[in-house]
């Protein structure tokens, strides 16, 4: 019923900046929260960045000042831009969002597939 496509994963140096996208598409009748998630190698996954549906924003400590994300709602789209970047940032970063579907009555968190952010030199 809900289908994510993330893109914009990839190896870069440190220092180096990557932009994720992530679009989604469905039965969706209306979209909450967005986020992006991301889980390390033998790490718990954890919040990076999260977006209210009027553009509040939240993020964790360690990417303040050098992560920002962006929504936007009409095409249904959350974007994350990381700049400055350094090796622990390397994860999987998953899509996250909170979804009411139009024949559903509460929202719901989804998550896309994952896309692979490295950063090494």
């Amino acid at each position: 019923q809900v289908q994510f496509v993330e893109s914009g994963g990839g190896l870069v140096q440190p220092g180096g900046s990557l932009r994720l996208s992530c679009v989604v598409s469905g039965n969706i009748l209306t979209i909450y929260d967005m986020a992006w998630y991301r889980q390390a190698p033998g790490k718990q996954r954890e919040l990076v960045a999260m977006i209210g549906r009027e553009g509040s924003t939240r993020y964790q400590e360690s990417v303040k000042g050098r992560f920002i994300i962006s929504r936007d709602n009409a095409n249904k789209s959350v974007d994350l831009q990381m700049n400055f970047l350094r090796p622990d940032d390397t994860a999987v970063y998953y899509c996250n969002a909170r979804i009411v579907l139009r024949d559903a009555v509460w929202a719901t968190p989804y998550w896309g597939q994952g896309t692979q952010v490295t950063v090494s030199s």
